[in-house]
């Protein structure tokens, strides 16, 4: 019963939330100039499947970054090139309706080979400005990786993590102290080409460019981000919850029937 209601919850939440936000409003904590704040023109996303798919592509189509997509193995960067081809069909047989379908098709294949694709982890990050991990919800995997990653990128480079529901900090256990300064949550919430919203995660460590840079490539992206301490759940979560245990004790009391629910999300 809980996944009947979450996913039309969840997007309700998220519509709210981005639609109110105000201007200024994901800085409105951590104010300081963005002159300050590290310019990200090469990004590296780990993790190919559904999200890592989704970041990479409005990284490049949207946001105009060279982008590029790493994983552990040939299959899941072409199952990652394979998901961004096929969300980009789609918007652009909108977008593009008053075009022929190899124009669109084109229009489609030029973004997909801007990305490049790695199974070579160092050497995906040798250049990088910025990594976004988008990889399984473990907390030891992640923790492995950004290890690894650590002592491979660029000194200046900023860390991210795209989860959901760990806490960055615990993410974040394994890497010099120096990084954890130039750590954050950037968490995109599926499916990412459409869905607006982004939370810029700050930890106790973050430092204030690096949430500024984090929050800039948001911003180029066309998404909204808001701003938020690392806290269990971080906002949309957190607020979904209650949302989604309320609807399910509605239908128990024989308040509302599930169809009810559905119906009015």
């Amino acid at each position: 019963m809980i996944s009947s209601v979450a996913t039309p919850l969840r997007t309700s939440v998220l519509r709210s939330a981005a639609t109110r936000a105000p201007a200024g409003f994901s800085a409105r904590n951590f104010s300081t100039s963005l002159a300050a704040s590290k310019e990200v023109q090469n990004v590296t996303v780990f993790g190919a499947g559904l999200m890592g798919a989704g970041i990479a592509q409005v990284l490049a189509h949207k946001g105009g970054y060279n982008v590029t997509l790493a994983d552990v193995s040939e299959k899941a960067t072409a199952g990652g090139q394979s998901i961004i081809s096929k969300s980009l069909t789609r918007i652009f047989k909108k977008s593009m309706a008053d075009k022929s379908a190899e124009e669109q098709a084109e229009a489609v294949k030029k973004v997909v080979d801007s990305i490049k694709v790695s199974t070579d982890g160092a050497g995906a990050v040798k250049e990088t400005d910025l990594v976004i991990e988008a990889i399984i919800e473990n907390v030891g995997i992640k923790q492995e990786l950004f290890k690894f990653l650590d002592g491979k990128a660029p000194k200046d480079a900023i860390f991210a993590s795209n989860t959901s529901s760990l806490s960055i900090k615990d993410v974040a256990a394994t890497i010099s102290e120096e990084r954890k300064a130039l750590f954050g949550g950037f968490h995109a919430f599926n499916p990412v080409p459409q869905m607006k919203l982004i939370e810029i995660v700050k930890t106790d460590q973050t430092s204030k460019d690096a949430f500024e840079s984090l929050t800039a490539v948001a911003k180029k992206m066309g998404k909204v981000p808001v701003s938020c301490v690392d806290s269990p759940g971080f906002i949309v979560n957190r607020l979904l919850v209650p949302y989604m245990l309320e609807a399910i004790r509605l239908v128990e009391r024989g308040e509302a029937t599930k169809e009810d629910r559905m119906e009015r999300f």
